[in-house]
């Protein structure tokens, strides 16, 4: 392999691990988000009765 296709199957492959985390993280904040909304909806919910 030339040293030119290594750079950038690492380049590829850093990328390829960038974009796994990103996505993981916006679905773990996502899940958060709605945990805090139904926490707040419950919390409004028993407050007004």
């Amino acid at each position: 392999m030339k040293k030119g296709s290594k750079l950038a199957v690492f380049i590829g492959i850093v990328a390829a691990v960038a974009a796994v985390v990103a996505a993981l993280s916006a679905v773990l904040l996502y899940l958060d988000k709605k945990k805090d909304d139904e926490e707040l909806e419950h919390y409004l919910d028993c407050s007004i009765q």
